[in-house]
């Protein structure tokens, strides 16, 4: 981080992203994604204010893994997909390709699969290159974001049944923290905070948005 500059408003140089990302994150599975009382570090939907996650009594206790896609292209873009409005878990949200970890698989391939069942991407076109923070949501889930290079030569299928749209947002638009909202909603009768980051005519906000902000904080901070 630049010297006496307030994190927020430090502007991230993309063309190093791939370089720091290696650096800065690796591919060990932190054990609080499965081991509730595990000493790590968690983020999550009200990591802002965690005494709340009690008076809210919600438990996230479903392990899932999402690819945070990044598309090596001159000017590094996130892939990002629209969930269907039929789906039962965040219908109509800006989300990352992810889901549920099923037995027998880690996050590393359940993330892969995901994003092959979601937008026809195929392995072959992803490096991955670490974890971010375990993130908790108000939904049940113990999110894994996987961060991952991937070639800009890759093929997409959307699957109707789970996507409306798929779509590519400039990395650098997301990594500026001038475009982090900071905003509020009441949520049976809690406050919640969360972080938006609207682009163009698309919404990003909550999950989606409160993993690019620990993206950002984990590769540009320090």
């Amino acid at each position: 981080m630049q010297p006496g500059v307030p994190l927020d408003e430090v502007k991230a140089p993309t063309n190093e992203f791939f370089e720091r990302a290696r650096t800065r994150l690796n591919r060990d599975v932190p054990p609080g994604l499965t081991d509730l009382n595990a000493d790590v570090k968690i983020r999550g939907d009200l990591d802002l204010e965690p005494e709340l996650w009690v008076k809210a009594g919600v438990k996230a206790t479903k392990p899932a893994a999402v690819l945070v896609p990044i598309v090596a292209r001159r000017e590094p873009q996130v892939l990002l997909t629209q969930r269907t409005p039929e789906l039962k878990s965040h219908s109509g949200q800006i989300a990352f390709p992810g889901g549920r970890i099923e037995p027998g698989e880690g996050p590393l391939v359940a993330a892969l699969r995901e994003a092959h069942e979601e937008v026809g991407l195929d392995a072959k076109y992803v490096e991955p290159i670490g974890y971010l923070d375990l993130y908790l949501t108000f939904s049940g889930f113990r999110i894994l974001p996987l961060v991952a290079h991937v070639d800009p030569d890759y093929a997409m299928k959307v699957n109707p049944s789970e996507v409306a749209d798929a779509f590519e947002v400039p990395l650098d638009f997301l990594m500026t923290p001038g475009n982090h909202q900071r905003l509020s909603r009441d949520w049976n009768g809690i406050e919640r905070h969360y972080y938006a980051m609207p682009f163009q005519e698309r919404y990003i906000w909550g999950v989606t948005a409160g993993i690019l902000r620990n993206l950002y904080e984990r590769i540009y901070a320090g």
